[in-house]
């Protein structure tokens, strides 16, 4: 996984997607799991900072990412400004109680990882945010700068992932088993993951579907459905071609109705609500149904709790009533 730039300006970056969305998928379910056993979310403050390797990053860093931002901090024994920021990094990870996790990878045992990232010099510090990775800095750089970028790093998952981060219990066990027992439709769900893992989004939009034709309340479900719906919509559309169709031709539903699809892959979570909105307000009939039902599409893509979606609905409310 190669660090992209949190812009994504105008990009339709299908990985970054995908990622996100198993990542969000499965932080869902698991806390969805903890809740079930009676169980809590919250961490002890000793969670926040980990030691991360190249087996674990997928769980560890990938999936903890949906739920918050995961700073990377890249060091080795031998390297002495890494001794400087490493306790300087894991003093602010307790610090802001939750609203980043800190996760180390010694280099000189993740040589893979290293490459991956690019790392030319420690220590680097890293981000990865809703599956997407981005550089913050490299050297042992002013404590009131780290403070300045970690803000911007929480603002930017809070904004644009509607990440707030995870609940910290200062009286947490930190020796308390996390076991999650397999559930009823793991099988079918682990399909769906296998078939976006090799590119088959048919098969996998069908192994969400076969779930939820059984439970049609099914979160990771309608989740992962949506998802999966929208990676297949927009994986073979010129991005340049669209946008300009959709600014040409204003009172085109379907270029507008792609044009969003683009928007939200491409991370403008707003601008995809928003056309949309507009969309219904200037529409009527079989044209405004169809925007209707995919902004309430696009709503399962970011998940209910999402203050956007909030937003989105009620706005959808106003034009519509």
């Amino acid at each position: 996984m190669q660090p992209r730039n949190m812009s994504m300006s105008g990009v339709v970056d299908l990985a970054a997607v995908k990622a996100a969305g198993e990542a969000k998928a499965k932080a869902e379910q698991a806390r969805a799991e903890a809740v079930r056993q009676g169980g809590s979310a919250a961490v002890p403050p000793s969670a926040l900072v980990i030691d991360v390797d190249e087996a674990g990053f997928e769980r560890d860093v990938l999936q903890r990412s949906a739920e918050v931002p995961v700073v990377l901090d890249f060091w080795a024994e031998w390297c002495e400004p890494c001794k400087q920021l490493g306790p300087l990094l894991e003093r602010l990870a307790v610090e802001y109680n939750g609203r980043f996790l800190l996760a180390k990878i010694d280099v000189d045992a993740n040589q893979m990882l290293m490459q991956q990232f690019g790392i030319q010099g420690i220590p680097a510090v890293f981000a990865v945010v809703a599956g997407q990775a981005l550089p913050l800095f490299q050297g042992a750089v002013p404590e009131a700068q780290i403070r300045e970028t970690l803000d911007q790093l929480i603002a930017v998952g809070e904004e644009r992932f509607g990440l707030t981060g995870i609940a910290v219990d200062a009286d947490a066990d930190p020796s308390a088993p996390a076991a999650r027992p397999a559930g009823p439709y793991d099988s079918l769900l682990e399909a769906a993951m296998t078939a976006l893992d090799a590119g088959d989004l048919a098969g996998a939009v069908q192994a969400y579907k076969n779930v939820l034709a059984d439970d049609p309340a099914h979160p990771e479900a309608k989740l992962g459905l949506a998802q999966a719906e929208l990676l297949a919509r927009v994986q073979d559309l010129d991005p340049g071609a669209v946008r300009r169709n959709a600014a040409d031709n204003p009172a085109d539903v379907t270029a507008q109705l792609a044009a969003a699809d683009l928007d939200l892959a491409g991370g403008h979570v707003q601008d995809a609500f928003g056309r949309l909105v507009e969309t219904v307000r200037r529409t009527a009939g079989e044209d405004r149904d169809a925007a209707r039902l995919r902004l309430l599409e696009l709503f399962e893509v970011i998940g209910a709790d999402d203050p956007r979606v909030t937003a989105a609905r009620q706005a959808l409310a106003r034009v519509l009533f």
